[in-house]
């Protein structure tokens, strides 16, 4: 064996907790990541740092938060050089393009850390981080797409520097590029990390976007495990959702089947782990950048499924598997409390790694439960999430939302309300129990925040982030706000013509 274990990390889009058979939902199909369950541990209790993509997925490398690594929306602009693409100009899909930005420039990433400690790193997928030309931040194998998103079947690809549209499912692409790269690192001693982002499930879901045998599985799929519920009044403009258009039951149909096509093309890597003998030496992670509701609460989205932004569970709660045979538990579940920016922080405690990184990682270590063992008492009980100026702080059993500087805010007792229907934020039986959320709250923030990029300050809609905030927009307008969102922004005024704290 390598003296350390290789790692292959996956990263699905939009895949909320709830979309996983292992986690309970007897609908959606999902073989091969249930056996990857059954194999390692699942956790129960993990969340990301913020609930859209670019700012998660900045969380995970960096162990910091959005007001730290100053990524606060997905990022709608930064991705290319467009004087070094004449030929994409004219194309509408690029017109937030200009010059490409590498927003983590600042900041370490745990694969710069592992390229220094002699791993080879690689990138099969997704990076939506900016700057998607050049690889970056210890990769030395870089395969991706251009933008945040694009099409299933005509995604536009980086690949040696150049930018070209496939005409084939951009699922398998990334699936067969990451064989590639296990078939290029069996041959060789060198311990390697592999990223595997893949674009599913996020939209389009239409079936033109997915393969016809994978939307058969569900053609006949009552869908009970996704309640139906009416429209979220708070419903942003932007949202998959259309009433005349596409509607429940295709869009449920195209999201299941971008799931179980990505658990095939998970099941061929795992499948070839094990014929290039390079499973026994592997550690596996697996988890989704953000949740996703697909009509939980009335929203089709994520965190920016609404204006102002939600912090539902099934926003911020994302699936997370671990798995080295032998080494991580089988079959165990975890239910503590775990964020995404403990990631970090547990990768080098349990390769025994001392980082030097350029900001603080605000994480803890769960690397004694990956040995089978409890976590210290002095872990902490409660998780941190933001999106602008919404911020959220949960325990096991409470959950209290803090909406600056205006409201409305949420408090829920998860024990008694797990759905988190009855907002107590005005009964007075708990005030003492806000009153102290919202301390710790303001306290946590205050602890970590970096005053040139803090989130809170910021108006952010949840339409896309066009340059770095703070000192390095140099004037500039960070976020992109569409003029739909007036009437949007008008509708949240107008319940606060009801009692502060009111559900609309």
């Amino acid at each position: 064996m390598k003296q350390k274990p290789n790692i292959l990390f996956i990263i699905s889009d939009d895949q909320g907790a709830w979309a996983l058979g292992c986690a309970g939902n007897r609908e959606i199909k999902t073989p091969n990541l249930d056996a990857l369950a059954k194999c390692g541990m699942r956790f129960d209790n993990f969340f990301c740092a913020s609930p859209v993509c670019s700012p998660a997925r900045a969380s995970i490398f960096t162990g910091t938060i959005p007001s730290v690594h100053g990524v606060q929306d997905w990022l709608r602009s930064g991705n290319l050089n467009m004087a070094e693409h004449t030929e994409l100009r004219e194309n509408p899909l690029y017109a937030s393009e200009n010059t490409a930005i590498q927003y983590l420039q600042d900041m370490t990433t745990f694969t710069d850390v592992l390229a220094l400690e002699g791993y080879t790193c690689a990138l099969s997928g997704k990076w939506h981080l900016g700057d998607s030309v050049h690889p970056q931040h210890g990769f030395s194998r870089w395969y991706t797409i251009a933008r945040g998103g694009c099409s299933y079947y005509h995604p536009d690809i980086v690949e040696n520097g150049i930018v070209h549209t496939e005409s084939r499912y951009i699922t398998d692409l990334i699936t067969e590029d990451a064989l590639k790269n296990l078939d290029d690192f069996s041959r060789s001693e060198q311990p390697f990390y592999l990223s595997v982002h893949y674009t599913a499930p996020h939209s389009p879901w239409d079936a033109e976007n997915h393969p016809a045998h994978f939307l058969k599985l569900y053609e006949d799929c009552p869908f009970e495990s996704v309640p139906q519920e009416p429209l979220h009044p708070w419903l942003s403009p932007g949202a998959p959702y259309k009433p005349g258009k596409l509607g429940r039951r295709e869009n449920l149909t195209g999201y299941y089947a971008a799931i179980s096509a990505m658990d095939a093309g998970i099941g061929r890597i795992i499948t070839h782990l094990k014929e290039t003998g390079l499973a026994k030496d592997t550690l596996i992670f697996f988890t989704s950048d953000n949740g996703m509701n697909m009509g939980h609460h009335g929203i089709w989205g994520k965190g920016n499924g609404t204006f102002p932004q939600n912090m539902y569970d099934t926003s911020v709660k994302v699936p997370f598997l671990a798995v080295w045979p032998g080494n991580i538990p089988a079959g165990a579940v975890c239910t503590d409390l775990l964020s995404h920016y403990d990631v970090f922080p547990t990768l080098m405690d349990y390769l025994g790694f001392v980082p030097n990184t350029k900001q603080l990682l605000l994480g803890h270590s769960f690397a004694a439960v990956l040995r089978g063992e409890s976590l210290e008492a002095e872990h902490p009980v409660m998780i941190f999430d933001e999106y602008g100026p919404v911020r959220m702080i949960r325990t096991h059993y409470w959950k209290y939302i803090s909406r600056l500087p205006y409201g409305p805010d949420e408090l829920y007792n998860l024990s008694e309300d797990p759905d988190e229907r009855n907002n107590r934020t005005n009964d007075a039986t708990v005030a003492d129990i806000k009153k102290q959320l919202r301390s710790r709250l303001i306290e946590w923030f205050t602890q970590w925040a970096d005053m040139w990029v803090d989130a809170s300050h910021e108006c952010n809609t949840g339409y896309g982030q066009l340059c770095r905030p703070g000192i390095f927009s140099e004037g500039k307008s960070v976020f992109a706000e569409e003029a739909c969102y007036r009437e949007a922004i008008q509708r949240v005024f107008n319940t606060f013509e009801k009692p502060s704290g009111e559900q609309p």
